[in-house]
């Protein structure tokens, strides 16, 4: 998390280690306020915040899914309350998602992912932060591209490589991508009472819009 230091009538602006920046205090009084009530703001700030220059883009609509297929019955969810930025000029990109806005067909179900499987009051988020590489910004129509970054779930970091595709279309641009989360991979455990209601691994398809910031 960044740091906001009052010292002297000077707020220090410290988002990474040895990058200091110099404010007044009305800017450190308000920082302050956000970190406190907005802490996903502040991680998608610190994740971009070694990129300064360049075209941002913050997500307008997004939804992420997931779909697993079990001996007894499918699982899917979805979430449309993802908020994440994305740095044109370094193709740094980070994301926040909020456990509990995953939406099930089942209410039991969804107690049961929050409760059993998420633990979302223990882990109330899942991260991304990382970098999309293999596209122009000139180039029109769909392109293939790769990101590579940090993915955290239920706590656990993991280094990924995931496929998808950018779009750049008047002004703004899209980003899709399908991908394979295996469960113990991330320390979430299936009680042996429910192995043939929940696969070992799910299907996470993400969809987001960005528009300029």
């Amino acid at each position: 998390m960044g740091l906001a230091v009052m010292r002297r009538g000077i707020c220090q602006r410290t988002f990474t280690p040895g990058i200091i920046v110099l404010a007044d205090d009305s800017w450190c009084i308000g920082l302050l306020n956000v970190m406190i009530k907005f802490p996903t703001v502040i991680f998608l700030l610190t994740a971009l915040s070694i990129s300064a220059l360049g075209q941002k883009y913050v997500v307008e609509k997004s939804s992420v899914s997931f779909y697993s297929e079990a001996a007894i019955e499918d699982i899917y969810a979805e979430n449309t309350r993802t908020p994440g930025i994305f740095n044109e000029a370094s193709g740094d990109i980070a994301f926040s998602i909020p456990i509990k806005a995953f939406q099930f067909k089942k209410s039991l179900m969804q107690e049961h992912f929050n409760e059993k499987y998420l633990e979302s009051d223990k882990y109330p988020k899942s991260t991304f932060q990382g970098k999309v590489n293999g596209f122009l910004n000139t180039a029109a129509g769909i392109q293939s591209v790769k990101a590579t970054g940090k993915l955290t779930i239920h706590g656990v970091t993991k280094e990924v490589e995931i496929p998808g595709t950018i779009e750049f279309d008047g002004g703004k641009l899209t980003m899709k991508t399908k991908f394979i989360v295996k469960l113990e991979d991330y320390n979430v455990k299936i009680p042996q009472l429910m192995w043939k209601n929940i696969a070992e691994q799910v299907e996470v398809t993400v969809d987001f819009t960005f528009k300029p910031q």
